[in-house]
């Protein structure tokens, strides 16, 4: 395995390029797990590279092989220098370089009509948060959901912090990303899927909704919400109950809470 012994090694400067989103064409994939993920999706890996640690451990004598196999390009750097490109403190000393996937509404078209999960694509809507970001995908993608699209001006998906808080599920599930409002709303009405918001002075609860009906559930951002905007797109607008003084949950459990229940109510279906 070649090795990269200086941090100012063009390889190690655009690898700082792509960590620090100057690369738009290109995803930093950090830690052992995620990699792994990553090789067991249909990500297209440019370049590996691993601590002088992580060779020099036995249990990573199997990965490393993985790794050679899905890319010709797999160095081995110092461990000084490796942590010069590293997005964690404590890096478990490894890193893929993979591209970065071409996401459109094919993938989720299918799985609606594949019939095998929650009748349900969820919106995110001017998401700027990444660890919230990735928490969602990671939370839609144990509900089932059909897939997940996000709009323009939202964090960047492909970010480290959203990969690492997806724990995986990016690499797995159906995304529509980087895509401006309208045109998703006019491809769910062509889809038949009911738009669906989440708003305080809603009157239906989230308990009272019939999930079985294929919806595009919309949520907007910490912040600002939908931005008043919910009261133009919506067919029908729900609330999560939560008891006074508190006024709002984070992101990823308001997801949760709806797609579970959502979840619940098909699963308790009887199959006829």
């Amino acid at each position: 395995m070649p090795k990269i012994t200086s941090r100012d090694n063009q390889r190690l400067v655009n690898v700082r390029k792509v960590r620090d989103h100057h690369v738009s064409d290109k995803v930093f994939v950090e830690g052992k797990r995620l990699a792994a993920e990553a090789l067991r999706s249909d990500v297209s890996v440019s370049a590996c590279f691993v601590s002088e640690r992580f060779v020099m451990s036995d249990e990573n004598s199997r990965f490393i092989m993985e790794l050679s196999s899905a890319s010709r390009f797999i160095f081995e750097l110092p461990d000084r220098v490796f942590q010069t490109i590293a997005a964690t403190e404590h890096s478990q000393g490894v890193i893929l370089i993979a591209e970065r996937p071409e996401k459109n509404s094919l993938a989720i078209e299918s799985r609606l009509s594949g019939g095998k999960c929650l009748p349900i694509v969820v919106l995110l809507y001017h998401i700027n948060n990444p660890s919230n970001l990735g928490a969602v995908l990671r939370t839609a993608e144990a509900a089932g959901v059909a897939g997940i699209i996000i709009t323009k001006q939202s964090a960047d998906v492909y970010s480290p912090k959203s990969i690492r808080a997806s724990m995986g599920s990016i690499f797995r599930m159906a995304i529509w990303n980087d895509v401006e409002l309208d045109p998703v709303l006019r491809w769910a009405a062509d889809k038949g899927l009911r738009a669906t918001t989440t708003a305080a002075a809603a009157t239906a609860t989230h308990t009272a909704v019939d999930w079985s009906i294929p919806r595009l559930l919309i949520f907007g951002s910490e912040a600002h919400g939908l931005n008043g905007i919910d009261l133009g797109i919506s067919d029908e607008r729900v609330k999560i109950a939560i008891e006074s003084p508190v006024e709002s949950l984070n992101l990823a459990v308001s997801a949760g809470i709806i797609l579970f229940e959502a979840k619940r109510q098909i699963d308790s279906k009887p199959i006829i």
